[in-house]
């Protein structure tokens, strides 16, 4: 069985910390590395159901994409939800380790994923990653739809894809315009509207859409919007992980149990349509 630092030196060899950005928290957060390691707990969130997920089924190592702390703190006291996790984890002999932005940059990484999961072939990274000699490691991938269909029901494909979430999935655009060639972003990526009109592309699927920047984006430009759940968007990325983890255990000989964390941590629980009124029939009162 491998200790826990064994586990490490494969999950950063998969995302090495060089790669995530300044201002990010990845790594190891808790944990003995001298501790023996037999099951790994993979999830997005390293919150509190997902911590009981990981006691009541005996891991030894949950795998988080999202930081516990991605700000410096001075206490794990219970008095705070996030010391509580903290005591949890110790309490049970659990290690924690983040691949975030690290994660995000890596061929393949959490884009990558997401464009398989919304059925894309992938061809390269949206914002290409400089210090990357063959040019596939960057942010957010571009990937064709094949064959193309209408912005319908490529976002119902969209939606299959994904694990669901109580927001469902949003659209903007001519529902019954032809979808080819895409651009995705896993988790918030409102902030990549240059290089996704830059691209070319004719639809762009990501996460956590703020009114302004999307409304000027459909202005600039004929580029149709799929909006997901930003855990739905990053959560595909754990299948990708656990295939990763699993392939180095098989080469190493080692005996090592994975489980992909189905709890969603989607911090929004209902959705309450609303009606739409007959356009042509008079105003509300």
């Amino acid at each position: 069985m491998p200790k826990l630092s064994d586990v490490i030196s494969v999950l950063e060899e998969l995302y090495p910390p060089r790669w995530a950005e300044s201002w990010d928290a990845v790594g190891l957060v808790c944990g003995d590395t001298d501790a023996q390691v037999t099951r790994v707990l993979l999830a997005v969130d390293p919150v509190q159901t997902v911590v009981d997920e990981a006691v009541e089924w005996g891991a030894d190592l949950v795998v988080t994409h999202h930081p516990l702390y991605l700000r410096g703190t001075t206490s794990v006291a219970t008095t705070h939800f996030k010391g509580r996790v903290v005591h949890s984890l110790i309490r049970a002999g659990i290690a924690l380790h983040v691949a975030h932005t690290n994660a995000d940059h890596a061929d393949p990484g959490v884009s990558d994923a997401l464009a398989e999961a919304v059925g894309l072939r992938v061809l390269g990274p949206l914002i290409p990653d400089p210090t990357d000699p063959a040019g596939r490691r960057g942010t957010g991938r571009i990937g064709v739809l094949e064959p193309p269909l209408t912005l319908s029901a490529f976002a119902a494909q969209v939606a299959a894809g994904l694990p669901a979430t109580a927001a469902g999935v949003r659209v903007a655009g001519d529902v019954d315009r032809l979808i080819s060639r895409v651009a995705v972003c896993g988790g918030s990526g409102d902030s990549f509207f240059g290089e996704v009109r830059a691209a070319g592309v004719d639809a762009y699927v990501t996460a956590d859409l703020r009114h302004h920047p999307a409304s000027e984006a459909v202005e600039a430009a004929p580029v149709a919007l799929v909006d997901a759940a930003h855990w739905a968007t990053e959560w595909p990325w754990l299948r990708l992980a656990e295939r990763g983890l699993l392939a180095a255990a098989q080469q190493q000989g080692w005996q090592l149990e994975t489980r992909v964390s189905e709890r969603v941590t989607d911090p929004w629980t209902a959705h309450a349509p609303m009606h739409r009124p007959d356009p042509d029939g008079p105003p509300a009162a």
